[in-house]
């Protein structure tokens, strides 16, 4: 289990990563900007944080996901769907984010903007192979399981 997280401010007016509540399984992660920046509905804008991280090891990577009342209630998401900080990265985590409304939206320096959670990643050896194993399902693909 993983006990530290070491956290690098790039910025002297950077703001660590904190968790809501104990139960939050992410952390929030803050615009590190000096003045209001404003998303235009279909605008796309890469939004710094200030920090870096150095994760233990290759056993694990930090995902950045959208903040769900950002995105319900203002049509704020990633623009690039969930970010993936490798283990070995060390450079400023940054976050992308859309507008996918049809309202202007503002973000103020230092407001909640991402959630970064830390999660272990399984990377398997690769076997090529000419034929995969039968299942129920087969290839059978989207919203082949039924609707509800």
């Amino acid at each position: 289990m993983l006990s530290k997280l070491k956290v690098k401010k790039l910025r002297e007016n950077a703001k660590l990563p904190s968790r809501a509540t104990s139960g939050s399984a992410g952390m929030d992660l803050y615009a590190c900007i000096d003045s209001l920046v404003t998303l235009k509905p279909g605008e796309l804008k890469i939004i710094p944080t200030g920090i870096a991280i150095a994760l233990p090891d290759a056993s694990c990577a930090a995902f950045i996901y959208a903040r769900s009342g950002l995105g319900v209630k203002h049509g704020i998401c990633l623009s690039n769907g969930v970010g993936v900080i490798d283990s070995d990265y060390r450079g400023e985590i940054c976050v992308g984010l859309c507008n996918v409304s049809k309202e202007d939206y503002t973000i103020k320096p230092f407001e909640r903007i991402a959630q970064m959670v830390i999660a272990p990643v399984y990377t398997p050896r690769l076997t090529e192979c000419d034929s995969l194993d039968e299942t129920k399902r087969g290839t059978a693909g989207f919203g082949s399981t039924g609707k509800d």
